[in-house]
């Protein structure tokens, strides 16, 4: 399994509906609005680089998404 911490960067009037959005990700164990240069942090569990690599590019594909920084662990 692949740990992984994805740090997301959102328009302030989106925090809230992209929060909702990442938690439909059947691989999220946590998710924390936080303050400060990021707006989110996210944890997920996945089994493989390339289904991090997917979770990635869909959420940096949602709505009101500026940018994400993921931090993945063995």
């Amino acid at each position: 399994m692949l740990n992984a911490c994805i740090l997301v960067k959102t328009i302030p009037t989106r925090i809230v509906a992209t929060l909702s959005d990442i938690k439909r990700f059947k691989q999220l164990r946590k998710v924390y609005p936080v303050y400060g240069r990021w707006d989110i942090v996210a944890f997920m569990e996945v089994s493989e680089y390339r289904e991090l690599k997917e979770i990635t590019a869909q959420i940096n594909a949602m709505k009101g998404v500026r940018s994400t920084e993921t931090l993945a662990s063995l």
